[in-house]
């Protein structure tokens, strides 16, 4: 039995074009795969604690470039600080309230951080 599709997303992204031309194996492709150098990021370093359950955690926000150097940096950064986290939604979510170190680090690999919150 074949498999239903429910959303855009099972369609591959788009549902008609009226373009002969058109080859949607082409058109799929991500076109954001070059992550630009670090002196080009603009990252921002949030403390958070809503939604979830009071405990503390720093959000990175603002990286441009591809899921695989996204989640690179944020294992790196989880590693750096010997704490948990995850990167979700284009965000890496870092456990504690550990912005100033994550900031100190990320400047010294060249990355333009700005402090926001708290």
């Amino acid at each position: 039995m074949a498999k239903k599709k429910l959303g855009l997303e099972d369609l591959g992204g788009f549902v008609f074009s009226t373009n002969d031309d058109f080859d949607p194996d082409i058109n799929s492709q991500n076109s954001n795969d070059e992550t630009p150098a670090p002196k080009d990021q603009r990252l921002e370093a949030h403390f958070s604690n809503k939604g979830r359950g009071g405990k503390t955690v720093t959000v990175i926000k603002g990286f441009e470039g591809s899921d695989e150097d996204l989640n690179m940096l944020g294992k790196l950064l989880k590693k750096k600080c010997g704490v948990g986290g995850s990167v979700k939604d284009g965000e890496i979510i870092i456990q504690g309230d550990v912005r100033e170190k994550i900031i100190k680090f990320l400047k010294d690999d060249g990355y333009k951080v700005k402090r926001v919150g708290g």
